[in-house]
């Protein structure tokens, strides 16, 4: 396995620091600043912000430079219909298609899950992105098993847009979101796809409303996330 590279330990730091709300949207990116904080070249820097702008999380804006990509309630409504069009289906092939293995990764990826949701119940929400971690790997166990890596890599990059707007607003809707989760759970071992569908229908459409009632307060809010002035670029 190679080492990586400068450049691509700049990706993921960069891409992290958007998805999770320390890199604001709409922000303007000013090269000098992202330098220092990430110890990178300007060239390997603009190399790694065009990359960004492909996936569409940077917008490279001609007079201004490079900003972060702006959210909006629109936005964020698209990603969830577009997310369900494609979880639905691959959900559909995945519980015809998974064995024994599947099974399992389903229940360890629910058992994770599960784990850091009740201790969140319980007041403790101090590692968010392990939650996102978690929760992201239950929903790719659950379509894991459909056979198409082009349908994978499509929702991979279609939910890391959603579930940026629920990091950047602080969503978690407690008990609702963990029994879904586990009655989705239920449905994968009964092969019960149907029934999954019409839960995920309801998870992800309560969720948008639920993150647009928090809409704008909470998703223009940046106090709670900086104690300085300064760029807060992740390990």
């Amino acid at each position: 396995m190679h080492p990586e590279t400068a450049g691509e330990k700049a990706y993921r730091q960069i891409r992290r620091d958007i998805l999770f709300g320390r890199l604001e949207p709409s922000q303007r990116l000013r090269l000098d600043d992202l330098r220092e904080s990430y110890g990178i070249s300007i060239s390997t820097l603009r190399e790694v912000l065009n990359r960004l702008t492909a996936e569409g999380l940077i917008v490279a804006e001609s007079a201004r430079g490079f900003e972060v990509g702006p959210v909006s309630p629109g936005n964020l409504r698209e990603l969830a219909s577009l997310r369900l069009l494609l979880e639905c289906h691959a959900l559909q092939q995945s519980f015809t298609s998974g064995d024994m293995d599947w099974e399992g990764r389903v229940v360890a990826a629910h058992h994770k899950l599960a784990t850091l949701e009740s201790r969140a119940l319980k007041g403790d929400r101090s590692a968010p992105e392990l939650l996102k971690r978690y929760d992201w790997e239950f929903h790719h166990a659950l379509l894991s098993a459909c056979g198409s890596r082009v349908m994978l890599d499509a929702h991979a990059a279609v939910f890391d847009k959603y579930h940026r707007y629920l990091m950047i607003a602080l969503v978690f809707r407690g008990e609702a979101s963990a029994g879904e989760h586990r009655q989705l759970l239920d449905c994968a071992l009964g092969r019960d796809a149907q029934t999954a569908q019409k839960i995920l229908s309801k998870h992800i459409n309560d969720c948008v409303a639920f993150t647009l009632t928090r809409w704008p307060v909470e998703l223009h809010s940046s106090k709670r996330r900086k104690a300085s002035g300064q760029l807060a670029a992740s390990a």
